[in-house]
């Protein structure tokens, strides 16, 4: 199961029993920022998409879509969204549960300038009833995120 590749990853950096499951669901936005008792906005959404034939991760506010021209600007590329069959194959999590931790080898992560506007904010852990708090600081390293990129709308900094 993807929680616990998840938890087994963070083992090696300690906080493996900061990963919260929760009896209900947290596969959306609205139903995670509803078990954490926080603001959606503070949700960070990891997204999934494809460029030239690499499957990539971005993750982002809770509260924003991504801006189809910031995106073709930033990845010379048309957005295109993984299937949920992908995810799982590619990305080693299934949808609900996408997180930019314990994935597959030589997928790409991004971090969404919309994050930084917060001091904490909750990922997903692998599965669709689970997250964690992070700084922004230990998004970064736990991660291993390769830029901050800013392809989103819906917010202002």
């Amino acid at each position: 199961m993807a929680i616990e590749k998840v938890k087994e990853y963070f083992k090696k950096f300690g906080i493996d029993n900061r990963v919260q499951e929760f009896d209900v669901s947290s596969k959306t936005v609205a139903l995670a920022a509803e078990a954490l008792h926080c603001d959606p906005c503070r949700i960070a959404k990891t997204l999934s998409f494809m460029v030239d034939e690499n499957p990539i991760l971005i993750v982002v506010a809770g509260d924003v879509k991504i801006d189809n021209s910031k995106y073709k600007a930033q990845f010379k590329a048309k957005a295109k969204m993984l299937t949920l069959e992908e995810n799982e194959t590619l990305i080693g999590h299934a949808v609900g549960g996408v997180c930019p931790f314990a994935i597959n080898k030589g997928v790409k992560v991004y971090l969404d300038e919309s994050l930084k506007r917060f001091e904490t904010v909750f990922p997903a852990c692998g599965s669709g009833n689970s997250a964690i708090e992070l700084t922004i600081e230990e998004l970064e390293e736990y991660s291993g995120y390769e830029e901050w990129i800013d392809v989103c709308k819906g917010w202002s900094n």
